[in-house]
């Protein structure tokens, strides 16, 4: 069951088992972005994701509960005309917290907690440090690396 308690490498947690996967369909997807320096952008996407397979019943998290993630990702996107590009994005995600539809706030929030900047702070970190001490051919898309890393 989804909220049963599991254990990976000494970590308890609940949710999807270790190796599970889903898939989405983003049909309204929109993204902005706008450059704030010559090889930075900032960006927002916006969408409703709908699976491609229906979730079993009496399964997942219920209705109203919030997932916050932190992604890092390594995206191609390739000029088909002067309008369209294809857009491949490969990447990780991990779950910083997680609110349930009756709490106040989420859960990075509450004592006890490592907080949000804590935790991008330890991803990074670990991250960084894997990178520096790896060695990648020097044309290596890092991407190869950060499936690796997980």
């Amino acid at each position: 069951m989804y909220d049963s308690l599991k254990k990976y490498n000494n970590q308890v947690y609940t949710g999807m088992k270790i190796g599970g996967s889903h898939k989405w369909i983003y049909n309204d997807g929109k993204w902005t972005e706008t450059k704030t320096a010559p090889a930075k952008w900032t960006i927002n996407f916006n969408s409703v994701k709908t699976r491609v397979n229906p979730a079993p019943s009496n399964s997942g998290a219920n209705i109203g509960t919030k997932f916050h993630w932190y992604i890092i990702a390594d995206q191609i996107a390739t000029k088909l005309n002067k309008d369209s590009y294809m857009t491949q994005m490969k990447g990780i995600k991990y779950k910083i917290g997680h609110k349930r539809p009756q709490w106040r706030t989420f859960s990075y929030n509450y004592p006890e907690q490592n907080s949000y900047k804590e935790r991008v702070i330890k991803i990074l970190e670990t991250i960084l440090n894997k990178l520096k001490n790896e060695n990648l051919p020097k044309n290596d898309s890092i991407t190869r690396f950060i499936f690796n890393e997980i």
